[in-house]
């Protein structure tokens, strides 16, 4: 057990299966709107990036495959809201509702859970709507919009995820 060489591959295995695991939870929360899933992908890759570099294993291809990691984070991150905003926009809707439903979601998932801020965002939008129009369909069917654009960003969200494990084990295990 004194070897070296079992040392260094056992941790370098080590890091690596931590950083999967974590892939993997901030994959998996990416379903959870308010849940920063890239941003914790992009966590464990900076930790990865760190460990790696101060171990002396960094080269040209893993700084390169980090920083397609760090701009599919930031793209993510961006577009994320672009598209629920989108859906949104595309009916008419106002800033001021959008804000509305942000801030629902994101207040509520600090005092609550993540869940209820799920819930949170999309009633938030449909009471600014019916409060702005004074009509229960038409802001049932901006909070539908609402409801799908979500749905897409998610989608995005999740491939871009999966596009940035693929990245990672490209970089780690080649």
């Amino acid at each position: 057990m004194a070897d070296p060489e079992f040392w260094k591959l056992y941790f370098e295995t080590l890091l690596e299966v931590f950083t999967f695991l974590a892939l993997l939870t901030g994959l998996f929360g990416l379903l959870i709107p308010v849940f920063p899933g890239l941003t914790v992908m992009w966590i464990a890759t900076v930790v990865y990036a760190v460990i790696q570099a101060v171990s002396g294993n960094m080269n040209w291809a893993g700084w390169l495959f980090f920083g397609i990691i760090t701009i599919l984070m930031v793209g993510g991150n961006i577009a994320d809201n672009i598209i629920i905003a989108k859906h949104v926009r595309d009916k008419n809707v106002p800033w001021s509702s959008i804000i509305w439903a942000f801030v629902a979601g994101i207040v509520v998932s600090v005092f609550f859970t993540p869940i209820f801020g799920i819930i949170a965002s999309p009633l938030g939008l449909y009471l600014a709507e019916w409060y702005r129009l004074k009509d229960k369909q038409t802001a049932f069917a901006n909070t539908k919009a609402w409801m799908t654009g979500w749905g897409w960003s998610v989608a995005a969200r999740v491939g871009l995820g999966v596009v940035m494990i693929v990245f990672w084990g490209l970089w780690a295990w080649l």
